[in-house]
């Protein structure tokens, strides 16, 4: 059998808590009981994947789309999904 593909999906909203702080936001983890500072682009990523899970080929089309972006770095997607998924924010699936 061929190894499936990663799809990722953000934490569920009832473990997160997430405060918009001028520039950066603030997220609580209630599973872990931490609580991150962050900055874009972690919200639009949590925003992105807080439907069905979409692969990193997904992830970066929709981001692409969103944000017209010209020239997208599916390497830099993928270490930044797997810095969230470290963090419990995301999940891969």
């Amino acid at each position: 059998m061929g190894t499936a593909i990663p799809r990722y999906r953000a934490a569920p909203a009832a473990t997160l808590r997430v405060e918009p702080l001028d520039a950066l936001t603030l997220i609580y983890h209630r599973a872990s009981g931490i609580t991150h500072l962050v900055d874009s682009p972690v919200p639009e990523l949590l925003d992105l994947l807080s439907g069905d899970p979409l692969t990193l080929e997904q992830a970066l089309a929709a981001l692409a789309d969103r944000f017209d972006l010209v020239d997208p770095d599916a390497g830099a997607l993928s270490a930044r999904l797997d810095e969230l998924v470290a963090s419990g924010l995301v999940e891969r699936v």
